[in-house]
């Protein structure tokens, strides 16, 4: 076992498969509506005010670091901020997710979309970068965006979809529209991600989270250049690709890139390590083992650690927490983590 290390050396040794003294651990929306002390914000603004709100923001990001001494932070934003700049109106109705208007689905409507000013469309995201670093300076925190296809399912639905099939018939009938749009995304994307890293963030993370929708030769021929092309904006920090419900496409991941690879809670980590050979991945307990008895959730943890192994892994979830998590299971999943031995060191 390696010598301790502190969290900042912890994360990007495991990002980069140096040793670590033990895997790190931070979750996915760690922040957020599961947690009272957010609610409470909640109760004061709407979501969007808070997301505009660079101090609160960081106030949030504080939130699980402080109650259960996560290993990284990932700041308080949404990925539909990048669409917003660009601008297509984004709402968040009472009892529905995201509305965006007016679709984006002709060479038209691309064209009045803009290249916004990053540093200024989306700086809450980058203060709020500084203010975390400011108020604990020792936490690595993440920067993140959404990919360019999962915006343009978005985009294109104008709301989220079980299927996102206008996104996809955009891609059959006007695959050169569906390109320029990605390819502007991309841009932009990567230049909000690279803004993240020199506002401070440690490692930047890409979600994917529509790339499952796609059969594997569309995910190559779309999704996974556009994502190629975000990351190759940033520099001097790990990038992280997450594509949800991706395990068809792990052959095709290195394409986009990126110095570790996420994986959802269907992907079987031995197999992904195999074909992915030496590059670090994150992830990817079920979420929903955090409603399992402790003694389930602690065994479940310690298989995924035993199948990881000890070098260039990050433990997360598979996905996002689910909004009615206990917040016990949370201290009991930190834990776990904490008290695994490797077999070969016990």
């Amino acid at each position: 076992m390696a010598a301790p290390l502190d969290k900042h050396q912890r994360l990007r040794n495991a990002l980069l498969g140096l040793p670590v003294d033990r895997p790190p651990v931070w979750l996915m929306r760690q922040a957020g509506r599961y947690m009272p002390v957010y609610r409470a914000i909640r109760e004061k603004v709407s979501f969007l005010e808070l997301c505009a709100d660079a101090q609160l923001c960081a106030e949030v990001t504080c939130q699980p670091i402080d109650a259960f001494d996560l290993d990284a932070a990932i700041v308080f934003s949404d990925i539909l901020t990048v669409p917003a700049a660009m601008g297509q109106g984004l709402t968040f109705g009472t009892g529905h997710g995201p509305q965006l208007n007016p679709v984006v689905r002709t060479a038209d409507d691309l064209a009045t979309l803009r290249h916004p000013d990053v540093g200024t469309a989306l700086r809450p995201a980058h203060d709020a970068i500084r203010a975390f670093r400011a108020l604990r300076p020792e936490v690595p925190i993440l920067g993140f965006a959404g990919s360019p296809w999962t915006l343009l399912c978005y985009m294109v639905e104008g709301q989220g979809s079980k299927d996102f099939a206008a996104a996809k018939r955009l891609l059959w009938e006007a695959p050169d529209v569906a390109r320029a749009l990605l390819d502007r995304l991309a841009d932009v994307v990567g230049e909000h991600l690279q803004a993240q890293a020199e506002a401070g963030a440690a490692a930047v993370q890409l979600f994917d989270t529509w790339a499952g929708v796609l059969a594997p030769e569309e995910a190559r021929a779309f999704a996974l250049p556009a994502a190629a092309r975000a990351l190759d904006h940033v520099r001097g920090v790990p990038r992280i690709y997450f594509a949800k419900a991706g395990g068809d496409l792990l052959p095709w991941l290195g394409e986009t890139g990126a110095d570790a690879q996420g994986l959802d809670w269907k992907v079987d980590i031995r197999r992904a390590r195999k074909v992915l050979g030496g590059t670090p991945v994150q992830g990817n307990l079920d979420p929903l083992l955090l409603f399992a008895p402790p003694e389930v959730l602690t065994a479940r943890v310690h298989d995924v650690l035993r199948a990881a192994g000890p070098l260039g892994h990050v433990f997360n979830l598979g996905h996002g927490i689910h909004r009615h998590t206990p917040e016990a299971a949370v201290t009991t999943l930190v834990q776990a983590v904490r008290s695994f031995v490797p077999e070969a060191a016990a």
